[in-house]
């Protein structure tokens, strides 16, 4: 009995060590290690009980339970074009999951030889099968680079899905609205078009079309209380930018922007135009904003409203204070890490996750002092 007492001891003081311990607003918290792959997990979402459901970019999707510590592979996954920043994307549990078991995912879609294209389809999962997988939206027009797909994934409470799509590395695109790159899309879980988008009936335009003139969204999040759609998307050398999205708006690139040419140069006409949005928050220089969550939770009460960012280039998680449409202190956690932070999101018990580059999945969760 004493050595159990003691073998118990010892373990749970090894595992302490193994996490990193941080102070925010008065809150201690503690970052582990969860899981680690091989492969950049680039979407991750929680199903009812201990389940997560993760896609590593390569082309595959897993299950980790986290009672048995068990990883499994998730059969039925549409082929994927896995070039450069394509591949499987994004991944989202529909709200209502407990009732009609549908997945939604974002993937690079291949289009012909050499071609590809910003698509999502959803399945039904059963286990670890999807079946009766059915494409719901692809993006006009394919390009032949394997650059700027986006592509995140959202719900609203009205049962829309807005969905971010990257310009392909194409800056003429974004502001063609006869194109889906460079835009906030939003249609129907049927992938129809809600009657209210802001374009519909305009001749010339993709009726799909709910914002535009972005660059490489990969950051999009419905606040849980306002219901506001918040985007996070990528400049070139410098101009990263957070944007409030709101129906019909320009959001200006490539003709405003505070980013320049990797070369040097300016690009466009410089930072403002009339009829051109603002965007919430940009940085200069780049930290390659990806995921983005708000929190809300009884983990972390003092982080309520939050808005965390997951940065690649920066390599850090940037927790953010929003008050109504404007930024306010800002905090960087977890840079003494060194990770390509890829998405974030919080969990059921209100702990924060993080996937990054090379292949970890971590959790945030809060260190109980003893008084």
């Amino acid at each position: 009995m004493k050595l159990s007492i003691l073998v118990f001891f010892f373990f749970n003081a090894w595992a302490f060590a193994q996490q990193t311990h941080y102070t925010s607003e008065g809150q201690k918290f503690a970052f582990e290690e969860v899981l680690k792959r091989k492969e950049v997990i680039w979407g991750l979402d929680f199903l009812p009980g201990k389940q997560f459901i993760f896609t590593e970019r390569s082309g595959k999707m897993f299950l980790y339970d986290e009672s048995t510590k068990k990883v499994t592979e998730v059969t039925g996954v549409p082929k994927v074009y896995a070039v450069g920043q394509g591949g499987l994307l994004d991944v989202k549990v529909h709200p209502d999951f407990a009732k009609n078991n549908l997945i939604f995912i974002s993937y690079s879609e291949p289009v012909g030889k050499e071609s590809s294209t910003t698509a999502v389809g959803k399945a039904v999962l059963k286990g670890s099968k999807l079946s009766g997988f059915k494409k719901i939206f692809t993006a006009h027009k394919p390009s032949d680079n394997d650059l700027h797909y986006g592509s995140r994934i959202a719900f609203d409470k009205a049962g829309h899905i807005f969905i971010s799509v990257g310009e392909r590395y194409r800056k003429d695109h974004a502001q063609d609205l006869s194109m889906h790159s460079g835009k906030i899309i939003r249609i129907k879980e049927d992938g129809s078009v809600p009657t209210d988008n802001p374009f519909v009936g305009k001749k010339g335009v993709l009726p799909e079309i709910y914002s535009y003139g972005h660059r490489n969204p990969q950051g999009l999040v419905i606040h849980p209380d306002s219901g506001e759609i918040w985007e996070a998307e990528m400049g070139p050398q410098g101009g990263d930018e957070v944007n409030l999205i709101k129906p019909g708006k320009n959001y200006g690139w490539p003709v405003i922007t505070y980013g320049r040419e990797y070369t040097g140069p300016k690009i466009g006409e410089g930072t403002h135009k009339e009829g051109m949005e603002q965007p919430i928050v940009y940085y200069v220089p780049s930290i390659s904003p990806s995921g983005m969550a708000f929190y809300k939770g009884a983990a972390f009460p003092a982080w309520n409203g939050n808005l965390f960012l997951a940065n690649l280039s920066g390599q850090h998680l940037r927790r953010i204070i929003i008050d109504k449409e404007k930024a306010g202190k800002e905090e960087v956690l977890l840079r003494d890490h060194g990770l390509r932070f890829r998405h974030v999101v919080v969990g059921p018990e209100g702990n924060l996750y993080v996937t990054t580059d090379n292949g970890i999945i971590g959790r945030i969760k809060p260190v109980i002092v003893s008084p």
